[in-house]
């Protein structure tokens, strides 16, 4: 049985809603609406928000997120080890985070991958040209 932390990180599953008052873009908290659409429990939606921002906030700070720290993160967020790489996987299937040269980073495939998949679904399926995106 492989590691947890070792298992395969090639997609995530993330929730989709058509309704416009759904939109994480008007909520209160665009960041936990996010993180409640990655993972189904609330605990682990709170903690990967947190896992995000403290990402987030030592990338900015020039002090990056090494995965050695993994104990550290841990305690910080009151979680246990298998629960931590499960988040973490998803996370970095998803492509919100990256791993290199041993440090977290935010990562923008998340964002290539929505606009490819918007772009593709309009111009290809809906025959709109993609000025009008």
């Amino acid at each position: 049985m492989p590691l947890v932390k070792n298992a395969p990180r090639t997609a995530t599953t993330i929730i989709v809603r058509s309704d416009a008052n759904t939109r994480i873009s008007h909520t209160r908290d665009p960041y936990y609406s996010l993180m409640r659409r990655i993972f189904q429990e609330d605990a682990t939606a709170v903690r990967g928000q947190k896992f995000l921002t403290l990402i987030e906030e030592r990338q900015a700070a020039g002090n990056p997120v090494r995965t050695d720290e993994w104990k550290n993160l841990l305690e910080e967020l009151n979680i246990g080890r298998a629960s931590f790489y499960a988040m973490r996987n998803k996370l970095l299937g998803a492509g919100l985070i990256s791993i290199n040269n041993r440090e977290y980073r935010l990562s923008g495939q998340f964002s290539k991958d929505l606009i490819d998949m918007a772009r593709w679904w309009w111009t290809a399926v809906l025959s709109q040209g993609e000025e009008n995106l």
